[in-house]
């Protein structure tokens, strides 16, 4: 099954129903006074987190919905019907930006969870309701209110708990093959990964946790180049990051500096993503000696430089996997406890997570305005610097963000 994790949708309101004008009219009832029925109200438009989704690409093709309007009164004080309200069904991890103002109206985070994203129209009232003692026979009516109509931009984000990234190559898949039951494409050549996976690492019977692979960085990332900065944003709900550097790279490059590359890509991506508690990982370490690996991992601590945890594992071995999933899952379990008694953590929590998905859209929305501004200076036959060129790759803007699962 095809899923998609963006798309845009309009969401329309129904309409309140109008009052009605009438006057009732009996045998044997003269001047019977007004008897006109108000209007019914207008269906909202909801939307509801169902965990047995992981798509939107039902939101691709349609783009449109609309709530059912709400009837006119009638007369003998008949009131109209209501309109049912609208409710679509998103995946768990979705948020609801207003298109037209950039607001998010909500994240859907739970299952079950609801948002109304358009609000339904108010009933109009029937001339029942004006009749006083000094207007026996009142002729004035109200239309129902028109429901709300908005244009929603539909963010899907996996809902991970730890977050890899690095450079293509890096053993990324390799690594969540080694620790759960995911099978992403794995292969010995750069940019294997091209679309997000996801994978439950079950640490005990009942203690698990997500992980996420994304495609890989590469330098310039962040200005556009290669697959991996469109799917960072995937990695804002990850409690824990984990930095995947290759001790053996085919390119013979140089460990820390590829460390360092990834780093000054998140800095330029995300002020706030970049401060997110993250974990170096020297992987392919059964490519070479114990002291070459130590003197790597020496190089990491002092030239980065790097403070935080560094494991070394083989992730084509299972070589210290299992410690570092252990110490993952005691780490989480410390993070949720908190947050569960202290709720001002947690608020804390939410606030970083918004500043980085705000940071994430505002990057990626400026870098896909340049690509468009410098694509529209080509149509008119402006001269254009070959980076522009070089930075704004055509399939990496107009193809549909599409995962296979």
């Amino acid at each position: 099954m095809k899923f998609v994790d963006e798309a845009t949708i309009f969401v329309q309101a129904g309409h309140g129903g109008g009052g009605c004008l009438a006057f009732r009219r009996e045998k044997f009832v003269a001047r019977g006074g007004p008897n006109g029925g108000d209007g019914g109200d207008g269906g909202s438009v909801f939307l509801v987190a169902d965990d047995s989704l992981n798509t939107l690409v039902d939101y691709r093709f349609t783009r449109s919905f609309q709530a059912q309007n709400g009837e006119s009164g009638k007369g003998s004080n008949c009131t109209g019907k209501s309109g049912e309200d609208l409710i679509l069904a998103v995946p768990v991890g979705t948020s609801v930006i207003d298109d037209e103002t950039g607001v998010v109206i909500g994240d859907l985070t739970t299952p079950g969870e609801r948002l109304k994203v358009a609000q339904g129209g108010w009933h109009g009232l029937g001339n029942t309701r004006f009749k006083s003692s000094v207007n026996r026979a009142p002729r004035q009516t109200t239309p129902g209110s028109p429901g709300d109509g908005k244009y929603l931009r539909l963010e899907l984000k996996v809902l991970a708990d730890v977050g890899m990234l690095g450079l293509p190559n890096a053993g990324k898949s390799t690594f969540i093959r080694a620790v759960s039951a995911a099978e992403p494409k794995v292969a010995d050549y750069p940019f294997t990964t091209l679309v997000p996976s996801l994978g439950v690492v079950r640490t005990n019977r009942h203690r698990s946790f997500v992980i996420a692979d994304v495609p890989g960085l590469i330098e310039g990332a962040s200005e556009g180049a290669g697959l991996g900065i469109r799917f960072l944003k995937h990695l804002t709900r990850c409690r824990v990051l984990l930095h995947l550097v290759d001790m053996c790279p085919v390119d013979e490059s140089d460990p820390v500096e590829n460390a360092r590359s990834i780093i000054r890509e998140l800095e330029l991506f995300s002020e706030t993503l970049v401060q997110r508690t993250r974990w170096l990982v020297l992987n392919k370490t059964d490519l070479l000696l114990e002291e070459e690996v130590e003197e790597i991992r020496e190089r990491m601590i002092r030239d980065l430089p790097w403070s935080g945890p560094i494991y070394v594992v083989s992730a084509a071995e299972k070589l210290g996997t299992e410690a570092l999933t252990r110490d993952l899952q005691n780490t989480l379990d410390q993070i949720w406890e908190a947050e569960k008694l202290d709720p001002e953590i947690a608020e804390q929590e939410r606030a970083m997570q918004d500043r980085m998905q705000a940071e994430a859209r505002q990057h990626i929305h400026a870098l896909r305005e340049k690509y468009l501004a410098a694509r529209k200076g080509r149509a008119e036959g402006t001269e254009q610097d070959d980076d522009d060129d070089d930075d704004f790759d055509d399939d990496d803007y107009d193809v549909e963000v599409e995962y296979v699962c």
